[in-house]
């Protein structure tokens, strides 16, 4: 007969199990007024039967992802063994139906009995409930004081086959079992971690369910380059040289003939005469550099009269130029006007449930001016073989709404498909995350660069494109569709579109 285990109480009222050991959730019940969960444990020896033990949420309190994910699975009906039939009886039939168990589960209740009877009581867990059930193993603590359940047999090791739980009965248990404070923990894990994201403060409501976004999902503030992907050397930025911070009005840089972080920024046409037309025209069609021409800096600065400062000018607001941002090469200081992007988000953001199908949903909590920043989009940077591999391997057409291929510069820098790099934002990013699609939207997405020799890495950022409300969702174009653009035919593979707009296309194309 296998040795049991004492559990020792490392200086803890409560137990934690050992977060790398578990594997996954199985089921659910309540006992007592416990809520508890069947963890089934990592055994490479053991693929049949590995070990299993139930365990309270105190102890689960650093795998609540786990848990959640297994909450999510015991929503889809599809994804749990059906109850009793519910096929109308024959006239003959009995009038009350008795439930028969399952085998499985007759003989797992009278191991349980036995072994109960058999287990010394000076032996178990230090909890101030009930020592957990255990199969396929016994119960043993790691050098850290955390517990985990261990592969074991004997007479005194109640064991089941890994293809027979969860059994009916422990189905049925989890159906009817209240999973209240789960949910109410989740929730609490999650926004706690939205404390620790950088800026104003983001918010988490919802009125319609006990759900939460997936705790799986981490925050990050800059993009994370995965193998294989690889930005241009640091070194190849240049900054303006001859601005300073307290040029003209003291906003950095005000004169873009002499910003060389500007060069291929869009030219401002109408601050030229004839001959610096005729000198720009030639440079244009001999290919030659635009450094010396006007150019148009992307923000209102401040004491700007008609518009906000840091919004976008009109002219980068209308058109899908890129947008060039001094780097930490210029010497136009760290409150430059031609900084803005590359400082953060500096409103305050709800993520909510719509309530209409479309999921979470993105809103500001004071007012935005037309051409204000709101976020970046960030995600991991992954090559576009890799983007390939994740989209045929995932279960769910919208997978290709959280990949954007930065591919802005491709066709003038000729940049093969095959070799641009895709943004991921399904397994970590930003709040940005949550903006759902419309077709007629308040927000768009642009280019900021902030290495005009980086064709490949660069970030995505969004803007109000007109006066947004506190309070209204914050949508944009997955498509990025310009108003009258003609579109494809949708093909039998297009998901219907949700976003209730008067001009609906009625389809998305992912």
């Amino acid at each position: 007969m296998p040795a049991m285990v004492v559990i020792p109480t490392s200086g803890r009222s409560t137990r934690r199990v050992a977060v790398g050991k578990v594997h996954s959730i199985l089921s659910n019940r309540v006992k007592g007024n416990d809520e508890q969960f069947l963890v089934r444990w990592n055994a490479a020896d053991s693929a049949d039967k590995p070990p299993l033990s139930w365990h309270g949420l105190n102890e689960l309190a650093r795998c609540l992802d786990l848990v959640q994910e297994y909450l999510e699975a015991r929503q889809d009906s599809s994804k749990l063994p059906l109850l009793a039939s519910r096929k109308r009886k024959s006239p003959d039939s009995e009038t009350h139906f008795e439930r028969r168990g399952s085998p499985v589960d007759r003989r797992l209740e009278q191991a349980s009995r036995a072994s109960s009877i058999s287990r010394s009581p000076s032996v178990s867990s230090t909890s101030s409930t009930s020592p957990p059930d255990v199969f396929n193993g016994v119960l043993d603590v790691d050098a850290d004081g955390f517990i985990y359940c261990r592969s074991s047999s004997g007479k005194d090791v109640i064991g089941i086959d890994i293809r027979d739980v969860p059994t009916p009965e422990m189905v049925r248990t989890a159906q009817r079992s209240k999973v209240d404070h789960a949910n109410i923990l989740i929730r609490a894990e999650y926004s706690r971690r939205l404390e620790k994201v950088a800026g104003k403060k983001i918010h988490l409501v919802n009125v319609y369910d006990a759900s939460t976004p997936s705790l799986r999902f981490r925050y990050i503030p800059e993009y994370k380059l995965q193998p294989g992907v690889h930005k241009a050397d640091p070194a190849t930025q240049e900054g303006c040289q001859e601005c300073s911070p307290h040029m003209g009005r003291d906003i950095g840089c005000e004169y873009t003939k002499k910003c060389s972080c500007l060069e291929y920024a869009a030219v401002d046409v109408s601050r030229m005469d004839d001959q610096m037309k005729a000198e720009y025209k030639e440079a244009v069609a001999t290919g030659q550099t635009t450094l010396g021409f006007p150019k148009k800096f992307p923000y209102f600065a401040e004491g700007t009269k008609v518009r906000r400062a840091g919004c976008l000018v009109p002219f980068y607001l209308r058109s899908r130029r890129p947008i060039y941002e001094c780097n930490d090469a210029c010497k136009c200081g760290e409150h430059c006007r031609n900084k803005n992007v590359q400082f953060g988000r500096t409103v305050e953001l709800e993520i909510f449930k719509t309530g209409s199908g479309r999921g979470w949903g993105l809103r500001c909590k004071e007012d935005l001016h037309e051409g204000q920043f709101i976020d970046t989009y960030r995600g991991e940077v992954i090559t576009d073989a890799e983007a390939t591999r994740r989209e045929e391997a995932a279960t769910s057409k919208m997978k290709a709404s959280y990949l954007y291929s930065l591919d802005k510069f491709a066709e003038s820098e000729g940049i093969a498909p095959e070799d641009l790099y895709v943004v991921d934002g399904e397994f970590m990013g930003g709040p940005t995350k949550f903006m759902n699609h419309s077709c007629e939207p308040n927000c768009r997405q642009y280019t900021v660069s902030y290495n005009k020799h980086d064709p490949r890495v660069y970030d995505l950022a969004f803007f109000a494109c007109r006066f947004i409300p506190a309070g209204e969702e914050l949508t944009f174009d997955y498509l990025d569709k310009e108003e009258g653009e003609e579109i494809d035919d949708p093909g039998p593979d297009a998901i219907p579109c949700l976003c209730g707009a008067e001009k609906c296309r009625k389809w998305l194309w992912t």
